[in-house]
Parts: structure tokens; C-alpha cells; sequence
């Protein structure tokens, strides 16, 4: 394994962190365009991905932000009406984060600008040539979550 300048392993991780940050730019241009902004829509995905419920802190770590931005974010969403936060059943001092009605339609609207971008950024590209694209995200993926799974074990 050589990191040579002229090696892909070593043009490998500066080229993907610019790619994602430039796909990302491109995105949220082309939802600033029907009056969706990164603060709002980022963290509604994510709680419709995990199914709600969660805890703001948790929330914070996937969006990737701090809990205290966060919780301004949300109160902001709240008095749109997009989320709620509950009393967590299991312990009466978390407060579960959920969408409301309003927020699952706010995120299907969100969905269908998300594909429509994701479309145009895609246009070149075969399913065929994406399938292999997300195998190979996969692998990375379970590999970075492999390596952070030994390193707490080293930490502990």
C-alpha cells in the first residue's frame, strides 16, 4: 500500500470530502430554490429516517450540530409545527423528539426536491453504475464503523 502523491490512496480522502462538501452546496442550492434551507430540512430527514422518537442529543450528533444549536433549531420547527417533543416514558427528563403531521409532509415534499436534484446530479450515471457506487459506500461505511467500534473498545 503506497501513499504516494500519485497514488489514489493517497488523492482518496481530501477527493471524497470535497466531493461530498460540492454535493451538498449543490443540493441545498437547489432546495434554497423552493424555499427549503439546510437548517430546516437536514434534521427533519433525519428524524423521519430513524422513525422520531429520539432524543435531541442524539438528534444533534446525526445532524451535526451541537445539542444547544439544536434545541434552537427545534424550537424554531416547533413553532411551525413540523415537530414535538415528549416526555420520554423510560426517563421523565429526556424529551423524545417526533415529527407531527405537518413535519411527514414537510418531508415528503422534501423527498420528492431531494430525488428531483439527486436526479439532475445523476443524470450521467446508470442505476447500474450507482448500485456499484452505494456497494462501495457500504464497505467504506461498515469499515468506518468498525474502526470506531475498536477504538472505543481501545478507549475503555
Amino acid at each position: 500500500m503506497t501513499t504516494e502523491p500519485s497514488s489514489p490512496r493517497f488523492r482518496f480522502g481530501i477527493r471524497f470530502s470535497l466531493l461530498s462538501r460540492r454535493w451538498r452546496q449543490v443540493l441545498d442550492a437547489h432546495l434554497a430554490a423552493v424555499g427549503l434551507s439546510d437548517a430546516t430540512w437536514v434534521p427533519l430527514v433525519h428524524l423521519h429516517a430513524c422513525g422520531g422518537g429520539i432524543i435531541q442529543k442524539e438528534l444533534a450528533t446525526m445532524v451535526g450540530i451541537d445539542s444547544s444549536s439544536l434545541v434552537r433549531l427545534l424550537d424554531i420547527l416547533s413553532r411551525q409545527g413540523l415537530v414535538e417533543r415528549r416526555v420520554d416514558a423510560a426517563d421523565g427528563r429526556a424529551r423524545l423528539v417526533h415529527l407531527t403531521t405537518a413535519g411527514e409532509q414537510r418531508v415528503a415534499e422534501i423527498r420528492r426536491e431531494l430525488a428531483s436534484g439527486e436526479a439532475e446530479m445523476l443524470a450521467d450515471f446508470s442505476d447500474a453504475e450507482i448500485s456499484v457506487m452505494l456497494r462501495q459506500f457500504e464497505r467504506l461505511d461498515q469499515r468506518l464503523r468498525d474502526l470506531q467500534a475498536r477504538r472505543q473498545q481501545e478507549a475503555s
